[in-house]
């Protein structure tokens, strides 16, 4: 398989350099126009069914579907070639991420911050925080596994797995990590939120890509994702406003908040990233093979933590909040521990078997 198949349309590498000023630019648009026209961000709450919100549905989709189109299942057959890389990343992705997150949830919202956070709004945050622990990256550590030269077929790899486990464990894992800070659990709701937001835009994303396989090979595809991967950005800067709108009241009342949600998401992007790291040093995997698996644990899947903290608590929860500081708080931080790979890349043997 060529190593192309797992690079991203250059737009996507474009987007991501700027994602934080885009990212920036549109909750301040959210929080002018939610003051400004509340009305009208209330009528777009009220279109829903089923605890989904319709907007929102279409943005999450436009967002979802063009990194789906990029996961090639037929990078499953090597798993057994190379397994060191790909145990790493199962362990570090769904043993170890989303309950460090929930224990500095926990600590932060309901100790640390206590004196300065109702316990609703405490409770709303944790959710938030777990969802996003609880999502490991599908599109974006392309991305950053290009700029540290990552193996692109073995990320593409890691990726596919990621993307298998989290249609089975999602689900489970966040029942089991809500119900244990007391946060009751609509399982319907959530079971909804994988099927619409994972398990749907999955097989949508296999059938366009067998489809476009056969019409034009790889090429075909990588000219797919160039040509709909503006939807992609669109979708994630309208759903930001979308927030920011329907929490415009509670921030400019409480800019604070978002810095106290901010510090436990960079402790644990931090702590994650160094944990898989130095683990993978220790256990002699390469470094093209070892910085995209840190940076896959430490990235998050924002688009699904952001859709299902919608449909389980609302457009203007707390939850729903916390996950967008998320997209907010990433991109600076990916980027600082791009740049720290890269420059400790003589850490590690080349060429070991993984």
């Amino acid at each position: 398989m060529a190593d192309t198949t797992a690079h991203p349309p250059a737009g996507l590498g474009i987007f991501a350099r700027w994602l934080s000023l885009w990212v920036a630019l549109a909750i301040g648009a959210g929080l002018v126009l939610g003051n400004l026209l509340p009305g009208a961000f209330g009528a777009l709450a009220a279109l829903e069914i089923a605890s989904v919100n319709l907007p929102v549905a279409v943005l999450i989709w436009a967002m979802v579907y063009p990194m789906m189109v990029g996961v090639d299942f037929g990078a499953l057959r090597q798993i057994g070639q190379r397994p060191k890389g790909i145990v790493l990343t199962l362990v570090i992705n769904w043993l170890v991420k989303p309950f460090t997150m929930a224990a500095l949830g926990v600590l932060f919202f309901d100790y640390v911050f206590a004196p300065w956070i109702s316990p609703e709004n405490a409770q709303a945050y944790l959710a938030g925080v777990i969802l996003l622990g609880a999502a490991p990256c599908t599109a974006m550590v392309f991305v950053w596994s290009n700029l540290t030269r990552g193996n692109a077929t073995y990320t593409l790899v890691q990726v596919s797995v990621n993307d298998i486990v989290m249609v089975f464990a999602f689900a489970p894992i966040v029942a089991l990590l809500l119900g244990m800070t007391d946060i009751i659990v609509p399982w319907n709701t959530l079971l909804l939120s994988v099927l619409l937001y994972v398990l749907l835009p999955l097989v949508a994303g296999l059938l366009t890509r067998m489809r476009l396989v056969r019409a034009g090979g790889v090429a075909a595809v990588d000219r797919f994702k160039s040509r709909i991967q503006p939807l992609s950005v669109a979708g994630l800067l309208v759903t930001v406003v979308l927030l920011f709108g329907f929490q415009g009241g509670v921030i400019v009342a409480q800019p604070m908040v978002i810095a106290m949600i901010a510090v436990p998401l960079l402790i644990q992007s931090y702590g994650i990233f160094f944990l898989a790291y130095f683990a993978a040093r220790a256990w002699r995997i390469p470094f093209d093979v070892a910085a995209p698996c840190a940076l896959i644990g430490t990235s998050n899947f924002f688009e699904l933590a952001v859709a299902v903290a919608i449909s389980l608590f609302g457009l203007g929860s707390g939850a729903a909040l916390a996950t967008v500081v998320g997209v907010l708080v990433e991109v600076p931080v990916m980027l600082s521990l791009v740049a720290f790979a890269n420059r400790t890349r003589h850490w590690f043997a080349q060429g070991e078997t993984v």
